[in-house]
């Protein structure tokens, strides 16, 4: 009898430890997760980047249809690389306006986007660079650039940050995927003070442009960006009600809706 207590009291003493390292490893565990979800992946917040040189850069080489010289970038590519030079030292700061924000993501996209041509040039479509699954191994899914300490990809700019932190639809008139049916490139950088009219400007550009959008009366054969962000267009009414506002040609409310197919061809030369 003696013996079985001993025993028993070894066996439930060792669960005890057992169960004592169990609930360490799980806290340890829990803790390192909080940690790592609370850490911010990019450290170098600053003052608010000059976009003068990239100003300077699109009006040298982007023309009033939104046309771009990429054989003018590869030509300027030391200025490019300076530009792109100050985004990646220059994270967001939290005290940073919406508009500033938005200025400088939009900015970056589309000069990274510029650089990911210059780099592989010349393609014929920014998806030869690299094929794959859209969003999960595609050539917006490339780590080619960081951010602070951070690599990232062009899906990241977009998807993760200005579709996800800020309610603004208009950003896919603004960030330019190098192809044919994507949105003019502006001719100028983005800027805090003046994202509101670009915005605009860029909304109205790309709702009457005849080789992206075709209003008549009783159908609209529109974008397909439309169809693929659907969701940030109708979050408070229809398709149609968020183009009309935009468009210079009127057709009625339950006018039918078709999307054309996409041009990846490059959108200059």
């Amino acid at each position: 009898m003696g013996d079985c207590l001993v025993f028993t009291h070894k066996y439930f003493s060792g669960m005890f430890f057992l169960a004592r390292i169990k609930l360490s490893i799980l806290i340890f565990v829990a803790i390192s997760v909080t940690s790592c979800a609370q850490k911010s992946p990019r450290s170098k917040n600053c003052e608010l980047p000059n976009h003068q040189i990239w100003t300077e850069l699109l009006q040298n080489h982007v023309d009033s249809n939104g046309w771009v010289s990429y054989k003018g970038f590869v030509a300027d590519s030391v200025q490019l690389n300076r530009y792109l030079t100050t985004l990646s030292n220059c994270d967001p700061s939290p005290d940073w306006s919406k508009e500033q924000k938005i200025a400088y993501w939009i900015n970056a996209y589309n000069a990274f986007t510029v650089k990911l041509i210059v780099d592989h040039y010349p393609v014929e479509s920014i998806k030869d660079i690299k094929k794959g699954i859209p969003f999960v191994n595609s050539v917006w899914d490339i780590n080619f650039f960081k951010i602070g300490d951070e690599k990232m990809d062009l899906n990241e700019i977009e998807h993760s940050i200005l579709r996800k932190e800020f309610d603004e639809p208009r950003i896919h008139f603004a960030i330019v995927c190098a192809s044919e049916s994507c949105p003019r490139l502006l001719n100028e950088a983005y800027e805090p003070e003046t994202l509101e009219e670009q915005l605009i400007l860029q909304a109205k550009n790309f709702v009457n442009d005849n080789s992206k959008n075709e209003i008549e009366v009783e159908e609209i054969r529109i974008s397909s960006i439309f169809k693929w962000f659907s969701g940030d267009f109708t979050t408070s009414g229809t398709i149609q009600e968020f183009i009309r506002p935009y468009s210079d040609r009127d057709f009625i409310s339950s006018a039918k809706v078709k999307y054309l197919d996409y041009d990846w061809r490059l959108n200059g030369e």
